[in-house]
């Protein structure tokens, strides 16, 4: 059999519950395809109106996402570890990473809601934005995943 890149299943993580709910799904369907999780966290300088000062020096944003990132990967998978999960910090609005880094991927896995205001709405705009543009299929992950 010729040799073939990674199928990869691409996840959304915010460290909110919603996304942990998404990770913990990509992983376990991820073996049955033999693919491997991209779990992908996306970090942008805070936006406002007017006139900001430079953020201090210990906001460093990428850094933070690294963090985030690393905490819901042992959050969200205690038991299972990460064999077959990569990690990936982008710097951009994260729905238009997620969907630039689906690009390829054999699916994309987001989760309802992250961390957005309106507590009672079904989709948060990530999400939305996912499934209306992402390249491939996407799943939207509600409740624990399990």
């Amino acid at each position: 059999m010729p040799d073939r890149p990674d199928r990869r299943i691409v996840v959304g993580v915010d460290g909110s519950e919603s996304s942990m709910a998404a990770l913990r799904w990509a992983v376990a369907h991820a073996k049955g395809f033999d693919a491997v999780v991209a779990a992908v966290i996306a970090w942008e300088f805070p936006t406002t109106f007017g006139w900001v000062p430079k953020p201090p020096e210990e906001w460093d944003f990428e850094k933070i996402a690294k963090e985030k990132l690393a905490d819901t990967l042992e959050h969200a998978l205690p038991h299972v570890g990460h064999v077959g999960v990569r990690s990936y910090v982008r710097k951009g609005h994260p729905a238009s990473v997620l969907v630039d880094f689906a690009r390829g991927a054999e699916l994309l896995v987001v989760g309802s809601r992250g961390h957005g205001g309106f507590a009672g709405v079904l989709l948060g705009s990530v999400s939305q934005h996912c499934v209306t543009h992402a390249p491939c299929p996407v799943l939207v992950v509600r409740g624990t995943g399990t």
